[in-house]
């Protein structure tokens, strides 16, 4: 770094953390304070998504609270920030695949509505759901019925049920499973 300008707020962030490291947490506020925008440039840059890119940021931040002690006062402080960022949006990238590897899409048409909502007022189920919802075993239609068609949370449903929250959660999860069975879709 040969040009002054861009060496100055290197030399502000290290003498920051180094006030932070000490025990300023004046100095610690106006250093994250500083940063954040920063930290938000380089995420955007790998991220498009403006609250995915935000919520990496706030993790950014929240892995250099937790990491701010391995900085070391003789070494730069933006290879330090860059490795951070740089490490918070490979997580997020592996979270993101991981998640769309277990998540199966599936079309939208009248043989599967959205189950999300309840049936509207008076409308009822496509004849396929229906069926297929009447063939599952009781405990594990309950569970659906609970918590998609009268949209109860977990621990409304379970308390309903009288079973736990994890063994209706379990329940649900079986009863999901075979109806996409049922109606078509891929088994996971």
């Amino acid at each position: 770094m040969n040009d002054p300008a861009a060496r100055e707020p290197e030399k502000r962030w290290r003498e920051r953390m180094m006030a932070a490291q000490g025990g300023d947490a004046v100095a610690y506020e106006q250093l994250l304070v500083e940063l954040l925008p920063v930290v938000r440039g380089l995420v955007r840059r790998r991220i498009r998504d403006e609250a995915t890119a935000e919520d990496v940021a706030q993790n950014v931040l929240l892995s250099l609270h937790r990491a701010r002690h391995t900085y070391r006062p003789e070494r730069p402080f933006g290879p330090w920030l860059r490795a951070i960022a740089r490490n918070a949006v490979v997580d997020w990238g592996r979270r993101h695949t991981r998640r769309a590897e277990r998540e199966l899409l599936l079309p939208r048409d009248e043989a599967w509505p959205d189950l999300a909502e309840p049936p509207a007022h008076g409308r009822a189920l496509p004849p396929a759901v229906e069926q297929a919802l009447a063939d599952l075993p009781p405990a594990q239609r309950e569970a659906v019925e609970l918590l998609q068609l009268q949209g109860l949370s977990v621990a409304e449903a379970a308390l309903r049920a009288g079973v736990t929250p994890g063994a209706l959660k379990v329940r649900a999860h079986r009863g999901y499973r075979a109806l996409r069975e049922r109606l078509g879709g891929k088994p996971r």
